[in-house]
Protein backbone atom coordinates (compact mmCIF):
# COMPACT_ATOMS: atom_id res chain seq x y z
CA UNK A 1 0.00 0.00 0.00
CA UNK A 2 0.80 3.48 -1.00
CA UNK A 3 -0.10 7.26 -0.04
CA UNK A 4 0.06 9.94 -2.48
CA UNK A 5 -1.25 13.01 -2.48
CA UNK A 6 -4.55 13.89 -4.75
CA UNK A 7 -6.18 17.44 -5.00
CA UNK A 8 -9.49 16.70 -6.39
CA UNK A 9 -11.66 19.55 -7.08
CA UNK A 10 -9.11 21.52 -5.47
CA UNK A 11 -8.77 19.82 -1.76
CA UNK A 12 -5.97 17.85 -0.90
CA UNK A 13 -6.65 13.73 -0.66
CA UNK A 14 -4.04 11.21 0.73
CA UNK A 15 -4.60 8.69 -1.55
CA UNK A 16 -3.85 5.27 0.84
CA UNK A 17 -4.35 2.77 -1.53
CA UNK A 18 -2.87 0.20 -3.31
CA UNK A 19 -1.02 2.01 -6.58
CA UNK A 20 -2.73 -0.16 -9.40
CA UNK A 21 -6.13 1.04 -7.97
CA UNK A 22 -8.24 2.87 -10.29
CA UNK A 23 -8.48 6.82 -9.86
CA UNK A 24 -12.79 6.03 -10.14
CA UNK A 25 -12.52 3.71 -7.01
CA UNK A 26 -10.72 6.26 -4.84
CA UNK A 27 -12.49 9.33 -5.59
CA UNK A 28 -16.42 6.75 -5.19
CA UNK A 29 -15.06 4.99 -2.42
CA UNK A 30 -12.67 7.00 -0.56
CA UNK A 31 -13.36 10.31 -1.33
CA UNK A 32 -17.40 10.21 -1.46
CA UNK A 33 -18.06 11.52 -4.78
CA UNK A 34 -20.43 9.24 -6.71
CA UNK A 35 -21.30 11.60 -9.72
CA UNK A 36 -18.62 9.74 -11.76
CA UNK A 37 -20.04 6.59 -12.77
CA UNK A 38 -18.90 3.09 -13.58
CA UNK A 39 -20.01 1.68 -16.22
CA UNK A 40 -17.62 -0.38 -18.23
CA UNK A 41 -14.43 -0.75 -16.56
CA UNK A 42 -12.32 -0.79 -19.65
CA UNK A 43 -12.18 3.21 -20.44
CA UNK A 44 -14.99 2.41 -23.75
CA UNK A 45 -18.58 3.71 -22.11
CA UNK A 46 -17.51 7.11 -20.54
CA UNK A 47 -19.41 7.24 -17.91
CA UNK A 48 -16.12 7.54 -15.76
CA UNK A 49 -15.31 10.75 -17.46
CA UNK A 50 -13.06 13.45 -14.79
CA UNK A 51 -10.68 16.19 -15.77
CA UNK A 52 -6.65 16.00 -14.85
CA UNK A 53 -5.05 18.77 -15.61
CA UNK A 54 -8.13 20.49 -18.04
CA UNK A 55 -8.00 16.72 -20.13
CA UNK A 56 -10.94 14.77 -20.04
CA UNK A 57 -10.01 11.33 -19.08
CA UNK A 58 -11.88 8.06 -18.13
CA UNK A 59 -10.91 7.32 -14.62
CA UNK A 60 -11.60 3.62 -14.73
CA UNK A 61 -8.34 2.94 -16.04
CA UNK A 62 -6.27 5.61 -14.49
CA UNK A 63 -4.00 3.59 -11.52
CA UNK A 64 -3.72 5.81 -8.80
CA UNK A 65 0.03 5.13 -8.99
CA UNK A 66 0.76 6.91 -12.80
CA UNK A 67 -0.60 10.20 -10.69
CA UNK A 68 1.56 12.75 -10.13
CA UNK A 69 1.08 15.19 -6.87
CA UNK A 70 0.59 18.05 -8.96
CA UNK A 71 -2.00 16.88 -11.10
CA UNK A 72 -5.20 19.00 -10.67
CA UNK A 73 -8.55 16.47 -10.87
CA UNK A 74 -12.02 17.81 -11.60
CA UNK A 75 -15.13 15.52 -11.18
CA UNK A 76 -18.92 16.76 -12.26
CA UNK A 77 -19.15 17.92 -8.56
CA UNK A 78 -16.02 20.15 -8.74
CA UNK A 79 -17.09 21.75 -12.54
CA UNK A 80 -19.58 24.12 -10.50
CA UNK A 81 -20.11 24.44 -7.24
CA UNK A 82 -24.27 25.39 -8.18
CA UNK A 83 -24.55 23.49 -11.40
CA UNK A 84 -23.96 26.88 -13.00
CA UNK A 85 -21.52 25.79 -15.07
CA UNK A 86 -22.99 26.33 -19.43
CA UNK A 87 -22.93 23.16 -20.26
CA UNK A 88 -24.98 22.19 -17.11
CA UNK A 89 -27.55 24.82 -17.92
CA UNK A 90 -27.34 23.68 -21.49
CA UNK A 91 -28.44 20.42 -20.20
CA UNK A 92 -30.83 20.95 -18.47
CA UNK A 93 -32.35 23.37 -20.74
CA UNK A 94 -32.85 20.71 -23.48
CA UNK A 95 -33.75 18.46 -21.25
CA UNK A 96 -30.77 15.94 -22.13
CA UNK A 97 -31.00 12.99 -20.02
CA UNK A 98 -33.39 10.40 -20.09
CA UNK A 99 -31.50 7.42 -17.85
CA UNK A 100 -28.92 9.82 -16.64
CA UNK A 101 -26.26 7.10 -16.19
CA UNK A 102 -24.11 8.61 -18.46
CA UNK A 103 -24.61 12.40 -18.11
CA UNK A 104 -21.93 13.55 -15.82
CA UNK A 105 -19.38 11.91 -17.99
CA UNK A 106 -21.21 13.38 -21.29
CA UNK A 107 -21.54 16.82 -19.31
CA UNK A 108 -17.14 16.29 -18.25
CA UNK A 109 -16.55 15.65 -21.97
CA UNK A 110 -18.61 18.23 -23.56
CA UNK A 111 -16.80 21.32 -21.06
CA UNK A 112 -13.05 19.58 -22.12
CA UNK A 113 -14.41 20.10 -25.50
CA UNK A 114 -15.55 23.79 -25.28
CA UNK A 115 -12.32 24.42 -23.30
CA UNK A 116 -10.42 23.33 -26.33
CA UNK A 117 -12.94 24.40 -29.18
CA UNK A 118 -15.31 27.21 -27.92
CA UNK A 119 -17.83 26.71 -31.21
CA UNK A 120 -17.64 23.59 -32.53
CA UNK A 121 -18.89 22.34 -35.52
CA UNK A 122 -21.35 19.00 -35.52
CA UNK A 123 -18.64 16.91 -36.76
CA UNK A 124 -16.05 18.33 -34.25
CA UNK A 125 -18.68 17.42 -31.63
CA UNK A 126 -19.01 13.55 -33.02
CA UNK A 127 -15.40 13.34 -32.74
CA UNK A 128 -14.62 14.71 -29.25
CA UNK A 129 -17.73 13.36 -27.90
CA UNK A 130 -17.07 9.73 -27.85
CA UNK A 131 -18.92 8.88 -24.40
CA UNK A 132 -21.94 6.24 -25.10
CA UNK A 133 -25.21 6.81 -24.15
CA UNK A 134 -27.56 3.70 -23.79
CA UNK A 135 -30.66 6.10 -24.40
CA UNK A 136 -29.70 7.59 -27.66
CA UNK A 137 -29.82 11.34 -26.83
CA UNK A 138 -26.93 12.08 -29.09
CA UNK A 139 -28.99 14.85 -30.63
CA UNK A 140 -29.95 16.54 -27.92
CA UNK A 141 -26.15 16.28 -26.39
CA UNK A 142 -24.92 17.57 -29.68
CA UNK A 143 -27.41 20.57 -29.10
CA UNK A 144 -26.54 21.43 -25.76
CA UNK A 145 -23.28 21.87 -26.57
CA UNK A 146 -23.85 24.23 -29.39
CA UNK A 147 -26.15 25.96 -26.49
CA UNK A 148 -23.43 25.89 -23.94
CA UNK A 149 -20.99 27.26 -26.95
CA UNK A 150 -23.23 30.27 -28.12
CA UNK A 151 -24.22 31.74 -25.27
CA UNK A 152 -22.59 32.45 -21.48
CA UNK A 153 -26.32 32.08 -19.77
CA UNK A 154 -29.00 29.52 -20.62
Amino acid sequence: MATKQLTINGRPYDAKVEPETPLLWFIREQVGLTGTKYGCGVAQCGACSVHINGEVRRSCSIPIGSLKDTDKITTIEGLSRSASHPVQKAWAALDVPQCGYCQSGQIMAAAALLRKKPKPTDQEIDEAMSNICRCGTYQRIRAAIHLAAGKKEV
